[in-house]
């Protein structure tokens, strides 16, 4: 885990694959959105909050393939893959069929 990280460093502008955590503190949801976004890769964000409102809104907002809310994790059969240098096109499910579209899944989402 690494803390008071910030976007121009070079942890917040790699994509790290392994059990690495880098906590940037935002002001607002407005903010959080800003350096969530602020990145040229896209593949995964990970929401945490008991608002499902504000999950929704947030993940609406993310320019990443995959957004998981609260651990929920994404379904098997769900399409896999990123946006940016992390990638066009998905793995899995109907979309892995068209393969230049970008598409978003969320887990976590309910009514």
């Amino acid at each position: 885990m690494f803390v008071d990280v910030d976007n121009s460093m070079e942890i917040a502008r790699t994509e790290i694959f392994g059990p690495v955590l880098s906590v940037i503190p935002f002001e607002s949801e407005e903010d959080a959105i800003k350096i969530a976004n602020d990145t040229p890769y896209g593949l995964t964000n990970y929401i945490q909050t008991q608002d499902q409102e504000k999950a929704k809104r947030v993940a609406k907002k993310l320019r990443s393939g995959m957004v998981d809310v609260n651990g929920a994790g994404i379904a098997i059969d769900t399409p896999f893959g990123g946006f940016k240098h992390s990638g066009i096109g998905r793995e899995a499910g109907e979309h892995g069929l068209q393969e230049f579209l970008e598409v978003k899944s969320v887990g976590g989402w309910t009514n």
